[in-house]
């Protein structure tokens, strides 16, 4: 059997960069798809492995180059981010729906087997009716980026319908680990291990008892493998801890890894927070065989190293 050449749009980011190790291990040839001028820093200890095309998401040829001799594509990249994205819900649609269909379109013309699709577990449900959230919840998004996610998972199954283009789409918890950048507007646990680190103060939204479902970046990845082949019927799946955690004790725990004294500093609730986000995560375990291996405690202490060993002492 020819050996399978997968596209990672968003390949030299965060969770990109993880799944190219995974890939590769695994003995796929690997393309990575990112920004011109994009840091290559994350995937430094990749790039003679892999194959490296920069440019805009945006831009249709640039996206139908990149697509060209791929069998499957791992779609990570969004424009926009939940805090960010009501600011302008036309960006938002014309930059990551608009452009994932041109992205579909190639797809089918490259003859591409799968794509497989970073959804939203944390946006896309909005307030719960049932807790912990199965797939067959209602999907009332409060914010732009979970629309947008939600309109490409609605695309992938009319291109499967249409055009036999094959999918797989995991609504994401709120993942963590080595490499998410400690600077950026979400990803609360890097977020605040970085800013115990620096001494900086940690902002909390609200009173602090928004309760999120937090995911090792390993365990993210093994769930993104593991789609690629799937046999499974059912093509959508929560990928999460099943672990409630409110951000006072998520405080507490990073007070505990750190040993740091915490600046901890509140601001007004945002809109776009619902009170609780806890996936149910028995489908994927039960279709793919996948289960959550890291624990937030453990995941924490692994993600401290790492900021340890690559931020400037404060």
């Amino acid at each position: 059997m020819k050996q399978e050449t997968c596209l990672i749009l968003g390949g030299c980011g965060f969770m990109g960069s993880h799944l190219a190790e995974a890939l590769l291990a695994a003995g796929y040839r690997v393309r990575l798809f990112d920004r011109q001028h994009v840091d290559t820093a994350n995937v430094a200890h990749l790039l003679a492995e892999v194959e490296l095309y920069e440019g805009d998401f945006t831009n249709v040829a640039e996206v139908s180059a990149a697509v060209q001799g791929v069998t499957c594509i791992f779609h990570l990249i969004s424009t926009t981010l939940p805090s960010t994205s009501n600011d302008n819900p036309a960006y938002d649609l014309e930059s990551n729906v608009v452009s994932t269909l041109h992205l579909l379109d190639a797809a089918v013309q490259a003859g591409v087997r799968k794509i497989v699709f970073s959804s939203s577990g944390g946006t896309i449900y909005g307030v719960p009716t049932e807790v912990p959230i199965p797939e067959s919840a209602p999907t009332n998004p409060f914010c732009a980026y979970g629309i947008s996610k939600l309109m490409i998972e609605k695309y992938l199954v009319l291109y499967r319908h249409l055009h036999g283009l094959d999918f797989c789409s995991l609504r994401i918890a709120n993942p963590y680990g080595e490499r998410q950048n400690p600077n950026a507007a979400q990803g609360a646990v890097t977020v605040f291990l970085a800013r115990a680190w620096s001494r900086e103060p940690i902002i909390i939204w609200g009173d602090g008892s928004v309760t999120r479902d937090y995911l090792y970046v390993g365990d993210v990845i093994e769930a993104f493998v593991k789609a690629l082949h799937s046999p499974s019927p059912q093509r959508i799946f929560n990928v999460g801890s099943g672990r409630g955690v409110s951000l006072r004790e998520l405080l507490r725990l990073v007070q505990v890894v750190t040993g740091v004294d915490l600046d901890v500093r509140h601001t007004a609730a945002r809109k776009l927070d619902v009170p609780v986000s806890i996936l149910d995560t028995r489908l994927i375990g039960r279709e793919l065989n996948w289960t959550p291996r890291v624990s937030l405690e453990e995941g924490m202490a692994m993600t401290w190293e790492w900021i340890r060993k690559t931020s400037p002492r404060p």
